[in-house]
């Protein structure tokens, strides 16, 4: 244990390779948690998480990756690392390979009834992945399953290494060297130590320098429960063929199910102690074994001289890799509510910072040419055309469109969109009802299945979408750029557009838009049908 870095700095060529070091670096944090996950504080119980989450690959696993590897790898010849492993293994042995021995071919095997997410961390960080049928915890010595083609691969080509963390004792060795004497540094009047127990390596490590060092220690070993679940530890039944000394290592047992691992790992991330599902399930089996004390009257005989019981439990994964778990171990009493969850299914193209939102007096001059000299200075009735290549499509009801409207414009009303409806942004069940509408009218999906007035849209050099407020023809903008229409929108919709046509008239005739002109509304400006030009 170093304090070599006290300022906890990694710098230099060799900055990530110090980083990786538990030499180097500062000891791991040694978090005690509130008292409401601790029922046992009044009886003199303190209990502490060894955040083993805190070291750079962010699980327990870290540190038996980085000792298996410096034992394994032979510098110059091992060009691939494979492993049989559920994810933190290999995810920190692909991290350390590339970083402390350069190699960059790692490969995972695993089974198949492995998590997508988890398969996606796997890929993230670059991995080659191999799925196995059969169980999802193989026993290490059957010919037929993963962890014994790892071992046959490495053993038939000299490039190849296979640490196999299930059989090498730089697994349980790791945690002897480091985590057993941090704990023993960090809290001298340890009373109890408790660890989950799967391939054995973090327990036995512990347990055994714990036994050596500090004999007075209750070593608690955590198992699955039988018939139950939870990523990393092992019911008690599949323990027979690890070879490691693990019994020698523990004290005492006790089985956990995978409800209490997830739910008590949620309330401590929640609370600030971040942490994974075989967390919780290590504090879980440490509540059961003070529990049982207790209730036996013997829970003071585990006091320190000072009177208090110090606890440690292993704090080794993250939660991030098994949110889908959580979600299908717990039922929804566990998660607060959703809001206006139906709105996960609509609003799916997020390009609003595309349509934008322009003012009528800058959209209107740009879709519309105006011939000033035979303009009618006292009725405005102005001879206005589109573009060549331009459309306007309104959304109006038919009759707000017959009382007025752009020159040009299409009507197409929608059924969802009434006279003096609120903006589809400010109720939820409108705004879903009209995006809902609107991708049926432009053709759901895809550019591939745009209808074909989209596709119609799609030709045109620019669309303008108009509706009475503007919001409405903003959602529509988006929807229809997804099926490949450069469409846009005004802001204010027809409300504003008077305001546009005025400073249309200004730019082209000058003098012509003053005094009574200039305070037209929208009925003398923007004609009625029979009326336009």
């Amino acid at each position: 244990m170093s304090v070599h870095n006290p300022l906890n700095i990694y710098s230099g060529k060799d900055s990530l390779q110090k980083y990786f070091d538990p030499d180097f670096a500062p000891l791991l944090p040694l978090v005690e948690i509130p008292d409401e996950f601790n029922p046992f504080r009044e009886d003199g119980v303190r209990i502490y998480a060894k955040m083993m989450t805190m070291l750079p690959a962010n699980n327990v696993k870290a540190l038996p990756a980085l000792d298996l590897l410096a034992q394994c790898v032979k510098p110059e010849k091992t060009k691939t690392v494979v492993e049989y492993s559920s994810g933190s293994t290999i995810i920190s042995m692909s991290m350390i390979a590339r970083v402390v021995h350069g190699i960059s071919d790692c490969r995972a095997y695993l089974s198949n009834k492995t998590g997508d997410t988890k398969l996606k961390l796997m890929q993230f960080f670059g991995l080659d992945i191999t799925l196995f049928p059969g169980p999802s915890q193989p026993e290490p010595y059957d010919s037929r399953g993963g962890i014994q083609v790892a071992r046959r691969m490495a053993l038939e080509d000299e490039t190849v290494c296979n640490p196999n963390q299930y059989e090498h004792d730089a697994n349980w060795g790791a945690h002897y060297k480091w985590t057993g004497p941090q704990i023993l540094k960090q809290l001298p009047d340890l009373s109890v130590m408790c660890a989950g127990v799967g391939t054995s390596g973090t327990m036995t490590g512990i347990g055994t320098y714990l036994g050596e060092k500090r004999p007075s220690v209750v070593r608690v070993g955590v198992f699955t429960a039988v018939g139950d679940r939870v990523p990393g530890p092992r019911p008690y039944s599949l323990m027979e063929p690890v070879k490691f000394p693990w019994r020698a290592a523990i004290d005492a047992m006790e089985e956990v199910g995978s409800t209490d691992s997830f739910g008590i790992s949620m309330k401590l991330s929640r609370a600030g102690i971040i942490c994974g599902p075989s967390s919780g399930f290590n504090l879980k089996g440490l509540c059961q074994f003070l529990s049982k004390r207790k209730e036996a009257g013997t829970l003071r005989d585990l006091a320190s001289p000072n009177g208090d019981i110090n606890c440690v439990f292993i704090c080794c994964d993250l939660p991030y890799q098994y949110l889908n778990d959580y979600f299908d171990k717990l039922d929804s009493t566990w998660f607060p509510q959703i809001h206006n969850r139906h709105l996960t299914e609509v609003d799916l193209y997020n390009n609003y910072e595309e349509v934008g939102e322009r003012e009528p007096s800058a959209v209107i001059p740009d879709f519309y040419e105006l011939s000033p000299a035979t303009a009618d200075p006292l009725t405005l009735a102005l001879p206005l055309s589109l573009r060549n290549g331009h459309a306007v499509l309104d959304l109006r009801t038919e009759a707000e469109f017959a009382v007025s409207h752009l020159p040009q414009a299409t009507n197409i009303p929608l059924d969802s969109l009434t006279p003096g409806s609120p903006s589809p942004f400010s109720d939820s069940d409108l705004f879903a009802a009209q995006w809902r509408e609107m991708e049926a009218l432009f053709g759901g999906g895809s550019l591939d299945t745009a209808s074909d007035l989209a596709k119609d849209l799609s030709k045109k050099k620019r669309v303008l979408i108009v509706c009475h407020g503007g919001d409405t023809a903003r959602v529509a903008s988006t929807i229809l750029r997804s099926k490949g229409a450069n469409a846009e929108c005004m802001k204010g919709g027809m409300e504003a557009v008077g305001r546009g046509f005025c400073v249309l008239v200004k730019e082209q005739k000058g003098a012509l838009c003053n005094g009574k002109s200039a305070a037209m509304g929208v009925k003398e400006i923007i004609q009625p049908e029979e009326t336009m030009v």
